[in-house]
């Protein structure tokens, strides 16, 4: 399985949307250097596919890349079909899958526009296990275990 990175997202404070990024440095154990969510835990690192974001798109949402407080959007491959534990090669850094969605204790503005949101379900959460930089376009590849 295999896709590709669209874009990549930072912000300076938990509980915003992101700005996409001209770059991102992955750091080992840490996360993404400059984000809110890096650290040492579990949840350094979040993933959201672009044909999650379509769908809220589809219910009428101007919604794009960063607005689900996703680190990295990424097209082609299926996130949530992936099993914790699994490593994804994004260039030459590498994640290990650590959470599939999450619990959200408040509802985001999108919750309320539409009703509905796609990243406690869809997004995924990983921790960095080998660093490196990642821009738009970079390869993401499954590393098989």
């Amino acid at each position: 399985m295999s896709g590709s990175v669209l874009a990549v997202c930072t912000s300076l404070n938990k509980g915003e949307r992101k700005i996409p990024v001209p770059s991102v440095e992955l750091v080992s154990e840490h996360g993404i250097a400059g984000d809110a969510h890096a650290g040492d835990w579990h949840r350094q690192v979040s993933l959201l596919a672009q044909e999650s974001i379509d769908k809220m798109r589809a219910m009428g949402l101007s919604v794009s890349a960063g607005d689900f407080a996703e680190n990295i959007t990424t097209t082609g491959i299926n996130l949530v079909s992936l099993p914790i534990g699994s490593k994804l090669e994004i260039g030459t850094a590498l994640l290990e899958v650590t959470q599939i969605g999450k619990e959200c204790h408040t509802r985001c503005a999108i919750y309320y526009q539409a009703g509905d949101c796609v990243m406690p379900k869809e997004g995924i959460f990983a921790r960095v296990l080998k660093g490196g930089v990642v821009t738009a376009g970079t390869d993401i590849l499954l590393v098989a275990p």
